[in-house]
């Protein structure tokens, strides 16, 4: 019916290339427009104003040797004021924008070790953009944004770069773990010679407590019953000791006993015996 009528319409976000007898007359914008078909006058085709976007898988090898897909993302669209050059200069856009992506990034990629491709991804997508937005604009695109959104190293490489990832942090715990051992251990140690400090203090005090006590009771022993030596109350004492320290063995049933000889008699034996060091030491 447009044509019966001469006139064509125009969508939104579009526009119409018109010829005249085949040359290119004008662009034509969203709307409606005579289109004296008698006179020469059509429509050659429309070209989309909208932002468009090509998804580039290309496959290179880094530095080290590793092949991977670096899959790029492109989002471009045409320009209203080059409309003529974007229709009639290329015949296949995205053609075109991809052999431009291969030839950037089959001349980056190779530059780099693996690990710095994953960490110059940044500079990889500035790389491609420059050269596209540098050669697409003589046909009347704009290369809005160019991302590299990932980079795939072959299956057999991820699984080694995981296990090398897995191995780093199983040493760097191993490490840890052998730190804190090594913290509790002198903790530990430090706390049992505290104990054994403290413990020795406290049978340093109880044994002079002991020989205070002692001291005491012989004197006192002494000056209370007449005719009674210091020899005779340190045999009274060490009488009694004995027999305490029987009470003791016999009230525990799973002590640990050295057996000595023992009886009355053993006990002057033993007094004798330490008594006679005691005045061999003395002796210059």
């Amino acid at each position: 019916m447009g044509n019966l009528l001469c006139c064509v319409q125009v969508d939104q976000s579009k526009v119409a290339i018109k010829e005249r007898f085949g040359k290119f007359d004008k662009v034509l914008e969203p709307g409606c427009h005579c289109m004296p078909w008698v006179l020469g006058s059509k429509v050659a085709g429309h070209l989309s104003l909208r932002l468009q976007q090509l998804d580039v898988r290309c496959e290179t090898k880094t530095k080290d040797n590793v092949f991977v897909n670096v899959v790029a993302s492109i989002q471009y669209r045409a320009l209203a004021d080059k409309a003529s050059e974007a229709f009639y200069k290329l015949s296949n856009t995205r053609s075109q924008i991809q052999a431009y992506v291969f030839d950037v990034i089959r001349a980056s990629v190779p530059k780099l070790n693996l690990d710095d491709a994953f960490e110059q991804k940044n500079e990889i997508a500035k790389a491609v953009e420059d050269e596209l937005e540098k050669a697409m604009s003589a046909y009347g695109y704009e290369i809005v944004q160019t991302l590299i959104v990932d980079i795939e190293p072959d299956e057999h490489v991820k699984r080694a770069m995981n296990e090398i990832n897995a191995a780093a942090r199983l040493r760097v715990a191993a490490n840890e773990k052998a730190e804190a051992e090594k913290i509790l251990q002198i903790k530990r140690a430090e706390g049992e010679a505290e104990a054994k400090y403290l413990s020795g203090l406290g049978i340093a005090r109880q044994r002079q407590a002991i020989v205070d006590g002692l001291r005491d009771s012989v004197l006192g022993f002494s000056v209370n019953v007449p005719g009674t030596t210091a020899k005779d109350v340190m045999d009274m004492v060490l009488v009694t000791q004995y027999f305490d320290t029987m009470k003791e063995i016999g009230a525990t049933s799973k002590s640990s006993a050295v057996f000595i000889p023992h009886g009355p008699g053993a006990v002057r034996d033993v007094a004798t015996q330490i008594r006679d060091g005691l005045l061999q030491a003395s002796q210059p």
